[in-house]
């Protein structure tokens, strides 16, 4: 990527948008588009600033140390102020380089956690609940809210599947890399021989979508209302209250059971149904992205196993970039931090070669 091509093209556009908005050109909805465009560039814009300061200071200092008529003191300090300059030139320019990647438009987004057993029996879904409690327990660190919105509990602590959606700041930027096949490897309390199992549990982090975001046509949904029950065939009302919903066109099916009322089910099925159409849109996009991308850092693969989770030796292994971290009941304590933190950078390294080619 140019840096001296693109830099300059940034900072005219920042001061196109000054220069409209000063006269109240557009109409509101444009006025609020460009408001918010201005916004996001002002930060890269002082970047870029700092960066040509930094420069222009270089230089002064470069043509101080040039100069034979410059005494010994100035040349000492031009001698001590290159050094420094040219030590920070690289380091603003990868900032700038970073802050001019192309955005996910879904980071800002809240996002529908999916987590569902896999195989393992009884301790792959006692192992679904300890991965929602690492979330729950992240969301709490963050001063996110999480709600459960769908629950299939075993009945001795362990989730066949669980449903939740979280709000708040940058939801889907820290939680889209986890999805993905979690592996456990550990002793099962029901184990007498003390032999180690290994057992897996799906992950699935989708954008939560906006009316604005996906249409959804009546016309292509098949509702369908039932009786909801609990574990064991147990009524858990007498009325139909229950909701099944399916979208024609890609055959996704979605339920919801655990409101008493029938509009309450539709509407977070509704929810779900939404996020799953707009990640299968998203997919579709990324798919014919990631025919020139070698890293499955953030692809969202479901089938591949991502990350393991050794009792034995204490350590987390995320397998997409070789990371292990020798402090496993941390990370299933919702520190996650670190981790997440490697694979954005990942993500943002093989975004920069890509726009170096």
């Amino acid at each position: 990527m140019s840096l001296e091509k693109n830099l300059p093209r940034v900072v005219a556009r920042h001061e196109e948008l000054a220069a409209i908005m000063s006269r109240g050109g557009g109409g509101s909805d444009d006025f609020a588009r460009m408001s918010k465009e201005y916004a996001d560039l002002t930060p890269v814009v002082e970047a870029i600033q700092a960066l040509d300061k930094i420069k222009s200071d270089l230089t002064e200092a470069t043509d101080i140390l040039a100069d034979p008529d410059a005494d010994a003191e100035m040349r000492e300090l031009a001698e001590a102020e290159v050094q420094e300059l040219r030590e920070k030139v690289p380091v603003l320019e990868r900032e700038v380089q970073i802050m001019l990647l192309p955005k996910d438009e879904a980071d800002e987004k809240n996002a529908i956690l999916e987590i569902r057993a896999g195989t393992g029996g009884d301790e792959a879904a006692l192992f679904a609940a300890n991965l929602f409690r690492m979330y729950q327990r992240y969301a709490e660190n963050r001063r996110w809210k999480l709600e459960i919105m769908q629950a299939s509990e075993t009945g001795i602590g362990g989730f066949k599947e669980i449903i939740a959606s979280v709000s708040g700041k940058g939801v889907f930027a820290r939680l889209k890399f986890e999805s993905g096949v979690h592996r456990v490897q550990r002793v099962p309390a029901t184990e007498s021989s003390g032999r180690i199992h290994t057992s897996a549990a799906t992950v699935a982090v989708m954008p939560e979508a906006e009316e604005v975001d996906i249409n959804v046509d009546p016309n292509d949904l098949r509702i369908d209302v039932f009786r909801a029950s609990g574990p064991g065939g147990q009524s858990v009302n007498t009325t139909d209250s229950a909701v099944r919903i399916t979208h024609l066109p890609t055959g996704i099916v979605v339920s919801q059971q655990d409101e008493k009322s029938q509009h309450k089910n539709k509407a977070k099925a509704m929810r779900v149904l939404r996020a799953r159409l707009y990640e299968h849109e998203r997919q579709q996009l990324d798919a014919e992205r990631a025919a020139q991308r070698k890293s499955q850092v953030g692809s969202g693969d479901r089938s591949e196993r991502i990350r393991t989770y050794n009792f034995p030796q204490g350590r987390v292994t995320d397998h997409r970039i070789n990371l292990t971290l020798h402090k496993l009941d941390r990370v299933l304590d919702g520190d996650l931090d670190g981790m997440v933190d490697a694979l954005s950078a990942e993500e943002q390294a093989e975004l920069l070669a890509e726009m170096a080619q």
